[in-house]
């Protein structure tokens, strides 16, 4: 049976960028799209876009292309997003996928659930650049692609976008707590992600916020989209199966 996937990219990305993990769904008979979120395509307003027009444009896509029993996966930021769409249009959706994902309660900023020293430079960033932020190489490196080779790490930096500093720091507005929406709920824990430190783990830190859900863990860095993307793909549809 086919099944009908929406792969929401993380901060700095654009779909481009996953498209070679909804290549590992296509090839198991499964529909995959990867749009690309406000705020991330070229020509975005980094300094203006906020949480809620990413979220929107995200339902935009969903209600234009008139999808339903949607599979909506979320990598990383777009934990931020999948939370404000399923909210907003649950009937469209079948099941949440987190991947590696922020889960946020009501009123919870992405900012909220990551250690000071990171919304410190954030800040800094932000202040000398129009209110965009990019991440410094050698924390991409060494903390969200840890399992690749350097070549593949400079490679995959290079296709990343200054992202609008507003989404991390706007706070969500949820009408009632993700756990208690009647849909089914995932959590894609990659083992290796060093993304946000163990000490501040996403599973079980950020995924018990979902109530009852769907553990699937698997090898891998919180890069695998670049580095390993046919594991990764083989890892969604564990989470997102039936």
């Amino acid at each position: 049976m086919s099944d009908t996937y929406v792969l929401v990219h993380g901060a700095w990305h654009t779909g481009a960028e996953i498209e070679a993990v909804a290549d590992g769904l296509r090839a198991a008979g499964h529909t995959a799209y990867c749009p690309t979120l406000a705020g991330n395509n070229p020509g975005d307003d980094r300094a203006s876009t906020t949480l809620e027009d990413a979220i929107a444009s995200a339902v935009r896509y969903i209600e234009e292309k008139n999808l339903t029993e949607v599979r909506l996966a979320g990598h990383s930021y777009g934990g931020m997003v999948i939370s404000g769409v399923a909210d907003r249009i649950a009937p469209r959706l079948k099941r949440l996928v987190y991947i590696n994902a922020f889960v946020p309660l009501d009123g919870e900023s992405l900012n909220d659930m990551v250690p000071p020293p990171y919304v410190a430079m954030f800040d800094a960033v932000a202040a000398a650049n129009a209110n965009a932020v990019t991440l410094p190489f050698e924390i991409w490196r060494e903390a969200f692609i840890n399992d690749a080779d350097l070549a593949t790490a400079q490679a995959a930096y290079e296709k990343l976008n200054p992202h609008p500093y507003r989404t991390f720091t706007d706070k969500i507005r949820l009408r009632q707590p993700l756990a208690a929406l009647a849909l089914g709920k995932s959590y894609l824990n990659c083992q290796q992600d060093t993304a946000m430190p163990h000490g501040m783990p996403w599973h079980p830190r950020l995924s018990e916020r979902l109530g009852l859900f769907r553990l699937v863990e698997c090898p891998g860095s919180h890069e695998m989209f670049f580095s390993n993307p046919g594991r990764l793909a083989q890892a969604i549809l564990e989470a997102g199966r039936d």
